[in-house]
């Protein structure tokens, strides 16, 4: 059981205090825009960012999770072990283009995992100012290495004392980096020892505070006193807040005793764990305290300004706003001041922004676009009672500049009327009677653009249906905020479900198979080929009568999927809440399904075609293996499930004399020529052995034929003839894995038998014979190299793993049944038969010999 951000404070607050002291400090060592901490959470192959440092969590949601199988250089550094390293734009996209095309903007990054001992709990990252190449960024990689490995030990220590400790199941925690404090103004800090009650202030505070420093008292609510008079409460809370780990995620502006502003920092730094004994909520506490000084001088010239003018944090938190910002903006300073910008004003929540707002934030450049506010909507959303113009107009438009800086972000405003050159339109909505603006040399915002390419390449992955859906599920839903997806194809003129997450369970049923001439939504928008969207399930019932809901409220947009004229089916996108869709949503998601629905059709197109692919690969293997009333075979066949193409693997049992002959092989590469050679080479092995050649002439002359054939291939395989009565057993290999045997008694050994090269690449090449003996009761098993080998794994290892679960997995009994050897193959398959991506193909033959003539058959 894992524990969520807000349990992990709750608790003793070790693991968040580590993780944002270990984050601020590789920033600072860095000299980084922002950095962060991921952990692994309670879901397998999920990773979740713990910690952000320098940045506001909201604008950054969509990288929030992580999936280790991604495409990302976070989900690398996790998965293989790896340090990352990027120091620009160019290397990013050439190496990540899907997260590049998510963050298009100039910066660097570096991604070092944290490991202790053999576990990887996760990721430490930052992000800098971009440089021209690696090695100007390696000597804060090495500061970084040494910082995750100390967090790696650490957290060691922590799942030690408390396994379920090292986990993240909860949002991140932001907070704000230490050395990107306002330096303007005058400063002092303090520390509070929550279990003496003690404060001790630097040579500093007392004179800020306007109290002499004799006269300074040290307990906590004498410092909150002369902080705030009005607000002793608040930033009493704030401190036990921090005290008890969960420490203010945004910086506290209070007012002094004369109305000035001030600014309150608190953290917790990262100690030894508490001696037993000590109460919970009694972390020592560390603070300071801003007294802007001159700064108001500005503020007040500010005032005056024609143009609205916006101070952010790099939190996101609203600092200045003079009064023309709020006439603008149509919101109160007092709406606006020390809250975060989405909440100050909510109507700049959209895509546009947030993607303008991300670019100030990571790349050094001003960033300039145009907006259209919507139109006002009563209660906090009135144009603040500050005159009027055309800005307070419903529909009007801002001309807005962001500023970036190494603490605050300068944005101002201007009626979009007053520029020379007009603007670029990056609306959410279209000017309700009014005329679009006109054009600007200012780029508008490429928002829009960036998803549909992060889905392309996601896409360009996905080859079965079942892939698509997945990406469409992690790269569409969180983009837009939607929680349930059904995709639905088209077969026979009705519609089938292929996908779904998020709907109630049952809720579709009544849905499947319905047919083109049905009036529903589903159905319609793939008819008319055009995309239906509602607003909230009211509108949806109006417009359906009778229709199955499966909430009360909640947006849906339903859209056609249709590739290249064709139809393909349909897909619905459902949000847990009302909403309505901007201009820029529609046609972006309209973009999207056209992408979808190409990668739907070229699915099907490629599980078809696969399916074709493997019919003529069994057909290409034997039906009926050849019997011995001493002997028993049985072999299994996988096909490889990445790409459409038939494989070269194959095995048989043939009569040879009075023996049989048992023969594995594996014709290198895919495709239909790889399955021509390799049923040219079983048909070329048979005929030797049904004439009982050796085993060494049997290698030679396939060798031979498959020079002759001139295919551009070659081939291993491993040959074996066996005498059932005495088991003596004569060997002949041409580049093959080796055998195994397992004897009665459970001892299993790998067969290091003499071999040559493989077939048809030398025609003078020499194939000794090897001769063993496999008693009554052992198991002799051949297999080609797809059953052993594994991505970044040495095959030896694989092949010792195999001889270990085949040692485990018993033997037969001296009488033993088909279904014992059966169970012995499927128990060697199970785990390659589970796997759902399987690069090659495998094939297995089991051997073993009975005591006696008769029974068993």
């Amino acid at each position: 059981m894992t524990r969520s951000a807000e349990d992990a404070q709750r608790s003793p607050g070790q693991l968040t205090s580590l993780l944002i002291d270990v984050s601020t400090e590789a920033v600072g060592a860095a000299g980084a825009h922002a950095g962060g901490v991921y952990l692994r959470s309670g879901t397998p192959g999920l990773l979740r960012l713990a910690v952000l440092t320098g940045l506001p969590g909201p604008l950054f949601r969509p990288w929030w999770r992580m999936h280790v199988d991604r495409p990302f250089p976070v989900a690398d550094a996790y998965r293989l072990g790896v340090q990352v390293v990027l120091p620009n734009a160019t290397e990013t996209m050439r190496r990540y283009p899907q997260f590049a095309a998510g963050l298009p903007f100039q910066f660097g990054s570096l991604y070092v995992p944290v490991v202790g001992g053999s576990t990887t709990f996760g990721v430490l990252t930052v992000l800098c100012p971009s440089a021209t190449d690696a090695t100007e960024l390696l000597h804060h990689r090495d500061r970084m290495v040494r910082l995750a490995e100390d967090l790696g030990a650490s957290l060691r220590r922590l799942e030690d004392a408390d396994p379920s400790s090292v986990a993240w199941d909860g949002e991140p925690v932001c907070v704000r980096q230490p050395g990107s404090r306002p330096p303007a103004g005058r400063a002092g800090g303090f520390a509070w020892d929550p279990v003496t009650d003690v404060v001790t202030a630097d040579e500093r505070l007392p004179g800020l505070l306007g109290v002499p420093a004799d006269e300074f008292a040290t307990s906590v609510r004498a410092l909150a006193d002369a902080v705030a008079p009005a607000e002793t409460e608040r930033v009493l809370t704030a401190l036990r807040e921090t005290a008890a780990g969960r420490p203010p995620p945004l910086p506290l502006y209070v007012r002094s005793e004369d109305g000035a502003l001030r600014l309150v920092e608190l953290w917790t730094p990262y100690a030894a764990p508490a001696p037993p004994g000590t109460p919970s909520g009694a972390h020592p506490v560390r603070g300071f305290v801003v007294d802007p000084g001159p700064g108001a001088a500005a503020d007040a010239a500010a005032d005056l300004l024609p143009e609205g003018v916006l101070c952010l944090d790099r939190l996101g938190l609203i600092l200045y706003a003079n009064p023309r910002a709020g006439q603008l903006l149509r919101r109160s300073r007092t709406q606006l001041l020390s809250r975060p910008l989405w909440e100050g004003v909510p109507w700049l929540n959209q895509p546009a922004v947030e993607d303008h707002l991300r670019s100030a934030l990571l790349a050094p450049d001003p960033v300039r676009f145009h907006l259209a506010q919507p139109g006002p909507e009563g209660g906090e959303d009135r144009p603040a009672p500050h005159g009027s113009d055309a800005a307070s107009r419903e529909g009007a438009w801002l001309d807005v500049c962001v500023y970036p800086g190494p603490s605050v972000l300068t944005c101002t405003f201007r009626p979009a009327n007053r520029v020379a050159d007009g603007a670029a339109d990056v609306a959410p909505e279209p000017v309700p009677g009014g005329s679009p603006a006109p054009a600007s040399p200012v780029t508008a915002s490429m928002a829009p653009l960036y998803r549909p390419i992060v889905l392309a390449i996601a896409l360009s992955e996905a080859v079965t249906a079942r892939q698509v859906a997945a990406v469409v599920v992690r790269e569409v839903l969180p983009a837009f905020g939607g929680r349930r997806l059904a995709i639905y194809l088209l077969q026979d003129r009705h519609l089938y479900l292929s996908w779904e997450s998020g709907f109630p369970t049952g809720f579709l049923a009544p849905f499947e198979g319905v047919g083109l001439d049905a009036r529903i939504p589903g159905v319609e928008t793939l008819t008319t080929g055009r995309p239906i969207f509602f607003d909230s399930m009211e509108q949806l019932a109006a417009a359906y009568p009778g229709i199955a809901l499966d909430a009360d409220e909640g947006a849906r947009a339903f859209l056609p999927l249709i590739a290249s004229g064709r139809p393909v089916g349909s897909c619905i996108l459902g949000f847990d809440r009302s909403r309505s869709f901007s201009t820029e949503e529609r046609t972006v998601l309209t973009a999207l399904a056209g992408l979808i629905a190409h990668a739907m059709e070229k699915a099907q197109r490629y599980e078809s075609e696969a399916a074709l692919a493997r019919g003529l690969q069994q057909a290409l293997l034997p039906r009926r293996l050849s019997a011995h009333p001493r002997v028993e075979t049985t072999g299994r066949y996988l096909p490889g499930t990445q790409g459409m193409e038939v494989g070269g693997d194959w095995y048989d049992v043939v009569e040879a004399g009075d023996g049989l002959a048992l023969v594995i092989g594996d014709v290198q590469g895919h495709g239909v020529q790889a399955a021509a050679t390799m049923g040219q080479l079983r048909s070329a092995v048979r005929a030797f052995a049904l004439g009982d050649r050796p085993p060494d002439e049997v290698m030679s002359g396939t060798n031979h034929l498959l020079i002759d054939l001139d295919p551009g291939q070659f081939a291993s395989c491993c040959y074996i003839r066996l005498d059932p009565v005495s088991g003596l057993a004569r060997v002949a290999r041409a580049g093959h894995p080796p055998p195994l045997l397992r004897h009665p008694d459970g001892h299993t050994e790998v067969l290091d038998l003499p071999g040559g090269v493989v077939l048809g690449v030398d025609r003078h090449a020499h194939y000794p014979v090897a001769e063993l003996r496999i008693e009554p009761g052992a198991v002799l098993a051949l297999y080609t190299d797809g059953l052993v080998e594994r991505p970044g794994m040495d095959i030896d290892d694989g092949i010792t793993a195999l001889r270990v679960a085949l040692s485990k997995v018993g033997a037969p009994a001296s009488r033993p049944s088909r279904r014992t050897l059966a169970g012995i193959a499927d128990r060697l398959t199970a785990l390659a038969r589970h796997t759902r991506d399987r690069p090659d193909d495998i094939a297995l033959l089991l051997t073993t010999r009975r005591a006696t003539d008769g029974g068993g058959r």
